[in-house]
């Protein structure tokens, strides 16, 4: 399932089962807010890549909406080029704004890789890191024949986070919840935490068993994306999850 055709966002999303079934990368076709976006900066082609949730990252391929050309989709996933691409490899690290020109300054890229980008005319590569935190988990890119200005940058830098979100709304909105929700387990497990308890005292409290309340927490943790107790509970607290 996750290698059939591109389809249109304006499909019906419930012809997919879960995530996992919707095709990994996805045709951006008349969509409003990217029509709004052109008319303020002239572009040649978007992406937006990545989703708020595990195995779904920028940089893993396996969530894409463009208006790339298929055919070039095709070849730079296939050929794995995500995984080498210079100018993907510094994006993942970016604190801001990602310019083509900047990052491959010396740098030669694969002859394969330099055709591809040549044929179907993606130049000025640039990209705007999505955050949370300190993590980069998604990411929105345009490319241009010609370089942006610094304020068409500002512009596109300003409005890269909204596009992400209404781009990935639906997807997040059909699929992704049942992915994020937290067990009953686990939500007392990490309200309790949050008032400053520790193991042994949410185990007191909440009558599980010691073992069980790390396992809670560190599934909660795995869940909201954090690495930590602290920014388990600041993340559910941010998305509502618990008071």
């Amino acid at each position: 399932m996750l290698n059939q055709p591109l389809f249109r966002r304006a499909d019906n999303l419930d012809q997919f089962v879960d995530l996992a079934s919707v095709p990994r990368h996805r045709f951006i076709h008349n969509n409003a807010h990217i029509a709004r976006l052109r008319r303020a900066v002239e572009f040649d082609y978007v992406m937006v890549s990545g989703l708020d949730i595990d195995r779904y990252r920028f940089g893993s391929a396996q969530s894409i909406d463009t208006d790339f050309p298929p055919a070039f989709l095709d070849a730079y996933y296939s050929e794995k080029f995500h995984l080498s691409d210079p100018f993907v490899l510094a994006s993942r690290e970016a604190e801001g704004v990602v310019t083509e020109s900047v990052v491959l300054k010396g740098v030669v890229l694969s002859e394969r890789l330099a055709y591809l980008l040549d044929t179907f005319n993606i130049r000025n590569r640039t990209l705007f890191p999505i955050r949370r935190g300190q993590e980069v988990y998604g990411c929105v890119g345009f490319t241009r024949a010609t370089p942006f200005d610094d304020d068409e940058l500002a512009f596109l830098g300003a409005v890269a986070q909204s596009t992400h979100t209404v781009i990935t709304q639906p997807l997040m909105e059909r699929f992704a919840a049942s992915a994020l929700r937290l067990s009953p387990g686990e939500i007392t497990c990490l309200r309790l935490a949050s008032a400053g308890l520790t193991s042994d005292q949410i185990a007191t409290q909440s009558g599980y068993q010691i073992d069980t309340v790390n396992t809670y927490i560190k599934n909660a943790s795995k869940k909201v994306g954090a690495t930590n107790r602290t920014q388990a509970i600041a993340e559910a607290i941010r998305r509502r999850l618990i008071d």
